[in-house]
Parts: C-alpha cells; structure tokens; sequence
C-alpha cells in the first residue's frame, strides 16, 4: 500500500512542479532610468502620504524631488537646492503631506515645503550642534519629530520649542525610528543599545533583553496590530509588542532568524497593504507580512544579478510600491528599476497543448485513484457492485 501511494503522489508532483517553480519569481524586473549621469550618493528617501512623490535625500547635500508613480520621467522631477554640504542621512514627510523633516551629519536638521520647494534650517540647531543625525520621524499626531543621533542620542522637535533631548541616551549611533500609526507611541533601534519605545510624554524605555544583537532599523507597518518589527544584524527579526497604556511594559517576542536568505539586512520601509520591505545586502527585496506574520523574498539577489549585473552590485537605497508587488527601487547610485508581478506566459504551441490536456486529463484520473486505493470503503463497495454485475451476466447467459 505504501507504494501504490508513493507512486501516484510523485507524479501529482511531477505534474505541477512547473507551476510551484514558476510561482517562486514574484516581479518581473525592468531598468526605468538614472536620475542623473553620475554617481548622485543617494542614501534613502521617502514617499509622500498621498503616494504622489518621492523625496530623494543623500550625500553633500543632495535632495531631489520625482514622482512616486512615473518615476522614470525626469520631466516631473523636481531640482532642489539644500545649500549644504553635509550629507544627509533620512528624511521623514510630515503626516499632512505638506512638509518634510531631513537629518543630516553636524546637526543639520531642515525642512523641506512642499508649497515653493525651498529648504530652510529648522528652529532650534543649536542645540544638536556638531552632532551627526542619524534618523528623523515624525509622530502620528504631527505634532512632534523625533531625531536620534549616531551618538546614541534622542531628541523630540517642534518649530515652537526647537530640540529636547529626551534623556536616557544610548551609547551607540541611532539606526532608526518609527511610529505607530493610530498612537502616539514610536520605537528605536540602535547599532549595541539594544531596541527603545518613545511614549506620548517624550520619555524613551530601552527593552531589556535585546542589547545582545545589532539592530538596523524598526518598521511599524499596521496601524491595526499593536506592535512593531525590528530588523538585526545576521537576518534576525523580531516582534515589539506595545503596551498602549504603559509603553515601558512593552516587550519583545521570539526572536526569528532567516538563515537561507543571501545577505543580510541593511534597511526597511513600508510596502503596500501594511507590509514592510526589507532590503537585502548585496541585492534583493523581502516582503514581511505582520498578520500572517510571513516572510517572503520578493526580489532576489540571484534574480537580480542574472538581469543585471553591475546593477545587482550597487546598494538599494529606497523601495517604494504604488500597488502590490508593483513599484520601484532606487541604488545610491541613482538606477532606477521599476517591478511589476510576475505573469506566466505559455506559447499556444502544439507540444503546450498536448501538455495541458495531459495534465487536466491525468491530474484528477491520478488523486481519484489515489482516494480509492486508500480507502478500504470504497474498495469494498467497489467489490460489491462488481459481485451484483457478475451475478446479473451469468443469469443472462443461463
């Protein structure tokens, strides 16, 4: 019995093993264009809350302005002058769409308008004078920023008050911040303090437990659960749990350590429907999913480098999606390439149809088989009726 079960299992398998490998590609890859024709030292960006634009920020000063759904047409881009020269480390829009916060080394803190596209210095430098800016977010409420240092530390922000530190510092560069979308709560990573929570009062609780890895960057992708992701150093993953009513109660899960991925984790973003983006070093995308609490690659490093080579060896910098599995990444170099889902095509050829008959043919003739060998029932009425038949044939012949 154990090989008549085998047998028509292993062909079931053989039949759709096509599909299962044509599945495992999700996008399908296509070179966009360059924003410029140099090396411009992009090192993120940001897209808009009403998913129109893309704040490119990046090294001596560099911000540029493209759109978020005709990414290749460099006739909507925007020039933009910082008249800076430090470079700029993250950016982040403010929740109404209108402005946008950019972080950069030797305190540079400035605001980009959307209204006239100018760049001016926010109130209050002075005070993070010196001081390399790591990350910038804003609250969900908009009223306040949150800025964190490469020298561990953490400021809240407002055009009225300017910058306070929030206190109880960590002694390692800040990799970033993000906030949850329906409270005023946001989470912190760092390269050995371990992973904070920044609550509605401006004070910052360092979880206990997680200073043993180096995180690279926290995601609060679904503003219905309550808990964000952070994203360490060797592939690791792990789940922060908020506690809305008192955010130093807020805990971690078990840690998730994704060993057959190529690479490492080096940044994430939101993607489409609640999902994060994370990028992988050397190359390639993965999807997290915090419902179904799944990981899946979404580009790979492999993929990328059998379309294209010299692309597949530059840093993603930012990954943006205006559908699902539909978008763009952009390198620090400034190569842009769109996605798009991966659609399988089949040539109306002779040999794909005798296959496809085949297939529909032999497919449901092998599971019913497979049902009735493992079923003692119906081989007994199966035995039954042939019994009934042979008794009525011989009373006919006699």
């Amino acid at each position: 019995m154990r090989v008549n079960f085998v047998l028509p299992v292993s062909l079931i398998l053989i039949l759709l093993l096509p599909i299962v490998l044509a599945e495992s590609k999700q996008v399908e890859l296509s070179i966009e264009t360059s924003i410029a024709d140099y090396d411009v030292g992009i090192n993120t960006a940001a897209i808009s809350p009403d998913r129109n634009t893309v704040l490119l920020i990046g090294s001596e000063g560099y911000v540029h302005l493209i759109s978020a759904r005709n990414a290749g047409d460099r006739s909507m881009d925007v020039e933009l002058n910082s008249a800076r020269n430090d470079d700029f480390n993250d950016v982040a829009w403010h929740p109404r769409g209108e402005a946008a916060l950019i972080a950069g080394d030797f305190g540079t803190a400035m605001r980009y308008e959307k209204i006239d596209h100018s760049i001016t210095i926010v109130n209050g430098t002075g005070a993070i004078l010196g001081r390399d800016m790591s990350a910038v977010e804003w609250r969900t409420s908009g009223d306040y920023a949150y800025f964190g240092g490469k020298d561990g530390s953490v400021w809240r922000f407002s055009e009225g008050t300017g910058f306070l530190n929030l206190g109880n510092d960590a002694n390692s560069a800040i990799t970033g911040i993000s906030c949850h979308g329906n409270y005023d709560l946001c989470v912190v990573s760092s390269i050995s303090n371990g992973l904070g929570v920044i609550g509605p009062t401006h004070n910052v609780t360092w979880i206990s437990g997680t200073k043993t890895d180096t995180w690279i960057d926290v995601d609060c992708p679904d503003v219905q659960l309550n808990e964000c992701v952070a994203f360490g150093s060797g592939l690791r993953m792990i789940l922060i749990e908020l506690n809305t009513v008192d955010h130093s109660k807020s805990t971690v899960g078990d840690m998730v350590e994704y060993r057959t991925l190529e690479g490492d984790f080096i940044a994430a973003s939101n993607g489409y429907g609640s999902t994060s983006i994370i990028y992988l070093a050397p190359s390639g995308t993965v999807r997290y999913d915090p419902l179904n609490d799944e990981a899946k690659i979404q580009i790979s490093s492999t993929q990328l480098a059998e379309w294209d080579s010299v692309v597949a060896g530059r840093q993603i910098s930012y990954v943006w999606e205006t559908g699902f599995n539909t978008g763009f990444v952009i390198t620090s170099n400034g190569n842009l390439v769109s996605f798009e889902p991966y659609q399988i095509k089949i040539e109306n050829t002779m040999l794909t149809t005798i296959i496809l008959v085949a297939v529909s043919v032999s497919v449901p003739g092998v599971i019913l088989g497979l049902i009735y060998m493992n079923s003692p029932f119906l081989q007994r009425k199966y035995k039954q009726l042939r019994r009934k038949t042979r008794k009525k044939e011989t009373s006919k012949r006699s």
